[in-house]
């Protein structure tokens, strides 16, 4: 029993040890994340690209950080405020949210994103490479936000719509046209909030690096179908949006390119995979196609495609990048003008995607 008591001991005290090493390897210089609310501290980021979250809940029994599929608990003061951190995360921008008794809510101090089927928080962990997205001393386009009419599904629906610099002040000239597609439980508010669309084409302009353009970004009508069966997602409504409804609008009201050599189509994930449907079944449409971490096409699905310029094809370096490098081999040694990309050291996440979007945009309408 006494071997047994001090088995225990050491155990217990290992787990003390342990605990106070992890908070001393800790790299106390936290700062405030970019996408807080106004005047917010909390949360914070180190240099590690570990979350601090904080909050007041004196009545609470126990609060998590939930972030990345992993909930850490934070510790409560005297004062009735929790306190925790995460693990390090990966370089970019990551959901994340409370749960306080058993209730996932978003955090007070941060802004309010979509993503993950729901309005919740995000934090943005400083990468290397954020300069793509910085706001800069350069001219900058528009976001505009519009509703076209929408027969099939008997309601107006909602598109953000990015014209590039000068648009607003020129009279003649017409652009060529990206529309561009978000992921599963995701919509059309995300490329422009947490993608930095807008942000990122600014800088790409004013650096000469790429071609003025027009980007369009409207909900895929993604989010109805459960996880577990998406493979059973049907395109054809969107399709018919996309390509019978929301095309002609853009045309129509906006000063476009109206051909298919001056159209592209991308997305992200399952925008991605939306993307590679409907280029398929409608090949007389598109002549850019793009998959972020959306798949990959291969040289017998392309056969007939007449007029197709260019075959994107991107994923993060902790997904399974082989498979996209794998493709574009395939597709060049049919004659395919097919350009890989992998993001290094990210995975399926919003960081890929704007890397990708930097990527992208560089190799469009030229």
């Amino acid at each position: 029993m006494k071997r047994i008591l001090n088995v225990v001991m050491l155990v217990l005290l290992a787990g003390v040890i342990c605990g106070q090493e992890n908070k001393a390897e800790l790299v106390e210089d936290f700062k405030p994340s970019s996408t807080n609310q106004p005047g917010q501290e909390y949360p914070m980021v180190n240099s590690e690209g570990r979350v601090r979250a904080q909050i007041l809940a004196p009545d609470a029994t126990y609060v998590q950080l939930d972030i990345g599929g992993v909930k850490y608990d934070l510790v409560k003061d005297d004062d009735g405020v929790w306190t925790g951190e995460s693990a390090p995360q990966d370089v970019g921008f990551h959901y994340y949210q409370l749960n306080i008794d058993g209730a996932s809510v978003p955090d007070p101090g941060s802004l309010l994103f979509f993503g993950a089927c729901r309005w919740g928080s995000g934090v943005e962990i400083p990468a290397p490479d954020q300069d793509i997205f910085a706001l800069k001393d350069v001219p900058h386009g528009h976001v505009h936000e519009i509703l076209f009419p929408s027969k099939s599904t008997n309601t107006s629906r909602r598109a953000f719509v990015y014209t590039p610099p000068g648009y607003q002040q020129e009279s003649s000239t017409r652009y060529p046209v990206l529309y561009l597609q978000h992921g599963y439980c995701e919509n059309e508010t995300s490329w422009p909030s947490q993608g930095r669309v807008n942000l990122i084409m600014d800088n790409l302009i004013a650096e000469g690096k790429a071609e003025p353009f027009i980007i369009v970004m409207t909900y895929g009508m993604t989010n109805d179908i459960k996880f577990g069966e998406l493979r059973k997602f049907d395109i054809k409504p969107f399709q018919t949006v996309l390509i019978d409804e929301l095309i002609p609008y853009i045309d129509t009201h906006f000063r476009t390119l109206a051909s298919q050599e001056k159209r592209a189509m991308a997305g992200l994930s399952m925008g991605g995979m939306e993307t590679k449907q409907i280029t398929l079944n409608r090949p007389d449409v598109f002549s850019h196609y793009g998959l972020f971490s959306g798949g990959t096409y291969n040289p017998d699905e392309l056969k007939e495609h007449d007029g197709l310029k260019l075959v994107f094809l991107s994923c993060g370096s902790k997904e399974r990048p082989e498979g996209v490098k794998n493709a574009v081999v395939d597709l060049k040694n049919e004659g395919f003008n097919a350009v890989s990309y992998i993001s290094e050291g990210t995975a399926h996440e919003f960081h890929t995607w704007r890397r990708s979007l930097y990527q992208l945009a560089q190799l469009l309408f030229k």
